[in-house]
């Protein structure tokens, strides 16, 4: 099975997950890149009104076609119990070339499973896995829900 992880990140943390899962699975990396600084409290207050507001925003050139993939995982942050203008764009821009696909994100509180359904429902799909991994999550039970979020994927192409 051929995979790719398209992901967000703003401070790193979805980035790590992300490689910790290319490398169990053998997947393809792909950063989708927001062109707006988002960096610094005014930043960080901005990308969540802007999540709230549903609002896409400019991503530069992805590396990757994700149509050329049997697999896609979609990583992001959860802003304000909703997915990033970057997730967003980058679905609707590609959304109608998707295969399978799987969905995890980092999230720092509550309002995940809302989250969660409205990447499905923008993506026309079910995810076939999902996973969140916590702020408050030690190193110990993040690597025990990626190899189960894993397991799923494979069970899911076979």
């Amino acid at each position: 099975m051929k995979s790719l992880i398209a992901y967000y990140t703003r401070t790193g943390n979805t980035r790590q997950i992300a490689q910790l899962i290319a490398k169990k699975l053998n997947s393809d990396l792909d950063e989708i890149v927001d062109t707006k600084k988002r960096s610094g409290i005014f930043g960080f207050l901005k990308a969540g009104y802007e999540a709230t507001m549903k609002k896409t925003t400019q991503i530069k050139e992805i590396n990757k076609k994700p149509g050329e993939y049997d697999f896609i995982i979609l990583g992001t942050p959860n802003w304000n119990k909703r997915m990033t203008p970057a997730l967003r764009t980058y679905i609707l821009k590609f959304k109608d070339v998707f295969n399978q696909m799987a969905i995890f994100c980092s999230a720092g509180g509550r309002g995940v499973q809302n989250f969660l359904e409205s990447v499905e429902q923008l993506c026309d799909k079910k995810a076939v896995a999902v996973m969140v991994i916590l702020d408050e999550d030690d190193k110990e039970l993040v690597e025990t829900k990626i190899d189960k979020f894993i397991q799923e994927i494979n069970e899911s192409s076979h």
